[in-house]
């Protein structure tokens, strides 16, 4: 279990100017543990991501979370926030989950580009590392962004939408990465939308409606959806 894998919310409350995205959300993900987070369109699944990554305002509250200060949080956005006409190779792409260890004025050592080829082959893009991340398709680019997440080597992971309009052989490949990091002691935080995999995987779930609904064991926690 990852020493700093705590993230706790006290009274975590987000707007964007008059509309309340996230209303006085508190609890507590342990270290190790793996939640869904899900809830209907704008129900602040997102934002709730954002709040704990540090990429977004608190209207009140507070986030807890030693995993950030240390650099030790990794946080997948959907993939409509990644620009893909940005010219890089996957194999680059995939180095730069490695960036604290060569920053940016140096080149990534030959120990970075080798676990970058390892990560890659995890996934499954051993034969695309050469291409540009515009060339790749929509579950190639996201087994990419996997492959930097692992090395990153994080303590909590922050996953939003990951399986949204990839393949089922991508999503069992991403599945079983998801399931090897939270084996591995990490903490896993995922959106998602298919509550059947949220209850075959999931072990727990946060139900958001701008408010806490639900947060327990999933399947005492998703009967709040239909509330």
């Amino acid at each position: 279990m990852q020493a700093d894998g705590r993230v706790a919310l006290s009274d975590v409350s987000v707007r964007y100017g008059r509309r309340v995205a996230l209303e006085v959300i508190s609890g507590e993900f342990m270290p190790g543990s793996m939640t869904a987070v899900v809830g209907a369109n704008g129900a602040g699944k997102s934002t709730l991501l954002a709040a704990i990554a540090g990429t977004v305002r608190l209207a009140g509250g507070a986030v807890h979370c030693s995993a950030r200060s240390r650099g030790r949080l990794a946080y997948l956005p959907q993939l409509a926030a990644i620009d893909r006409d940005y010219p890089l190779t996957t194999k680059e792409l995939i180095t730069l989950g490695n960036w604290r260890e060569f920053g940016a004025f140096r080149a990534p050592a030959a120990s970075s580009r080798s676990l970058a080829t390892k990560a890659a082959a995890t996934v499954g893009l051993t034969g695309r590392l050469g291409r540009r991340i515009g060339e790749l398709s929509v579950g190639e680019l996201q087994r990419a962004l996997f492959a930097r997440l692992i090395l990153q080597d994080a303590a909590v992971i922050l996953l939003d939408e990951p399986f949204a309009a990839v393949d089922a052989q991508t999503t069992s490949v991403l599945l079983d990465q998801v399931v090897r990091w939270h084996q591995e002691g990490r903490t896993v935080i995922a959106v998602l939308h298919d509550l059947d995999l949220v209850r075959a995987w999931f072990p727990s779930t946060l139900v958001l409606a701008r408010l806490c609904l639900a947060w327990n064991a999933t399947e005492v926690a998703l009967p709040a959806m239909a509330a």
